[in-house]
């Protein structure tokens, strides 16, 4: 396993293929290396006692010990594991922990390939067998890339108007193939040794040159990352604090006329099994969510149970409500991952995989609530939140007394407390990093909600419930 310096080592040695603030920038930038934190933060504690147990698996194919986050999951125990260790890092880190990405479509791909092998007589779980094990032996950071432009939303793949709004193959040479297009909302794409790309979407018979799936490494020729940066206020450093260090950078990737060899292909033209390696992902990451949401709760509860507790209004009956609220949707989220856990079945290639509906369930109460939990926080917090003097403001010899005096509430709190108390839920509220995207990402990440609704609807039985209703009122089933 590697660690976070051998991580950044090997970033830092990639070529330059970022395009940042109007800028080509390699990946030894600084704000590539401080968007890098919560993966840092995945090396970091594989020693660490609490977290060993978690963060540290046996492989499958190796029978060697791994980071989790290279881990196919083979029990169910594994997918527990997996979504108690997002809750934790997500504490940890002080927000998305991002390395989930990369696994969730990992074990999405390995639970289609034999299925499509079988089918067709190819060898992709060959491919795939080959790179999960250079993905373990190098313990490496894989950035999932699903989601393309598409364009037109009212025409398919084959029928845009520009074929590159969906990415796809536009030459076939022996040796691979070549593709253009584009995935989008590539969260920590510019700090992964490599991309992974799935479908977004089922495809037509005809649509054979958009069912692709392979890795390459982020920086092969023709890749473009063009990055936009979110992050915490950065603090003075006499008031520094964790949260200042979280932020991430979000990336669309272009595939300009890219060449991907056959050894690193996983589908290829097989348009019945795009839909499985989309949806594959979207399974696997709507779990995962259904840690990581909880542990972004566990933020914004701490914070607002925080801030209420200096105020001296902790026990006030309507704080107590609001509170119970925010309790009650992180742990229903989380009780619906074990769900999905405790009754996942086996692909037959031996992979776990979660229960759809209790996956989907848990993901879709988070995202209809993520607004409702910030809005909750910035009740309690108060107008503060955004009107906080900064930190050098708060040192200042001036004026620096004024500010830790008229920040300063309930007596026995420390104006320090205070302040940092405050300047966590103005990070929270106002940041570019908390307020856009754990908001915006807390509604779309892992699919559109849309899309919770539609994998809910085909796998549930409402025709067992109507026959309920219609037996309870003595009418004859047809």
């Amino acid at each position: 396993m590697r660690t976070a310096k051998q991580y950044l080592e090997k970033l830092a040695a990639m070529k330059p293929n970022l395009y940042l603030n109007g800028e080509k920038v390699g990946r030894d930038h600084e704000a590539v290396v401080r968007a890098s934190h919560a993966i840092r933060v995945t090396f970091g504690l594989v020693n660490d006692p609490e977290f060993e147990p978690l963060l540290t698996a046996t492989s499958h194919i190796s029978g060697e010990k791994i980071n989790r986050f290279t881990h196919i999951h083979q029990s169910a125990d594994d997918l527990l594991k997996k979504q108690e260790l997002t809750r934790k890092i997500c504490g940890v880190a002080g927000g998305c922990v991002q390395r989930c990405m990369g696994c969730d479509m990992m074990n999405g791909i390995s639970a289609a390939v034999k299925d499509l092998d079988a089918a067709h007589g190819t060898h992709y779980e060959e491919n795939f067998l080959a790179f999960l094990k250079k993905f373990q032996e190098e313990d490496l950071v894989v950035a999932g890339s699903q989601t393309d432009a598409k364009g037109d939303r009212m025409k398919r793949p084959s029928e845009q108007w520009d074929p590159d709004q969906y990415l796809h193959v536009v030459e076939r040479r022996e040796d691979g193939v070549v593709v253009r297009g584009c995935k989008l909302h590539n969260t920590m794409a510019p700090y992964s040794d490599e991309l992974l790309i799935v479908p977004t979407r089922a495809m037509g018979p005809d649509e054979k040159d958009y069912a692709i799936s392979f890795a390459i490494p982020a920086d092969t020729e023709g890749v473009h990352l063009i990055v936009r940066e979110a992050f915490s206020q950065q603090r003075d450093p006499n008031i520094d604090a964790p949260i200042a260090h979280v932020g991430d950078l979000e990336s669309m990737t272009v595939f300009d006329n890219v060449f991907v060899p056959n050894e690193r292909i996983f589908l290829n033209g097989e348009t019945e099994f795009a839909a499985t390696y989309a949806l594959n992902f979207a399974l696997f990451h709507r779990h995962s969510y259904t840690g990581c949401k909880p542990g972004i709760g566990d933020i914004i509860l701490g914070t607002t149970a925080l801030i209420a507790d200096y105020q001296g209004i902790r026990k006030q009956s309507h704080v107590k409500e609001k509170l119970a609220e925010l309790i009650s949707v992180a742990e229903l989220v989380y009780a619906a991952g074990i769900a999905s856990a405790v009754k996942s079945t086996k692909a037959s290639s031996g992979t776990q995989m979660p229960n759809v509906l209790f996956a989907n369930a848990g993901r879709r109460h988070a995202g209809h609530h993520i607004y409702h939990e910030f809005n909750t926080l910035c009740d309690i917090a108060g107008g503060i939140a955004a009107t906080l003097p900064l930190s050098k403001e708060y040192n200042h010899p001036e004026i620096g007394d004024f500010v830790k005096k008229y920040v300063t509430r309930r007596e026995g709190v420390s104006s320090e407390d205070c302040y940092r108390a405050f300047a966590l839920a103005g990070d929270l509220l106002t940041g570019e990093y908390s307020s856009v995207v754990f908001q915006v990402a807390g509604v779309h990440g892992g699919g559109s909600p849309i899309m919770e609704d539609i994998a809910i609807m085909g796998n549930y039985n409402l025709k067992e419930k109507m026959d309920i209703a219609k037996a309870l009122a003595g009418i004859k089933s047809e």
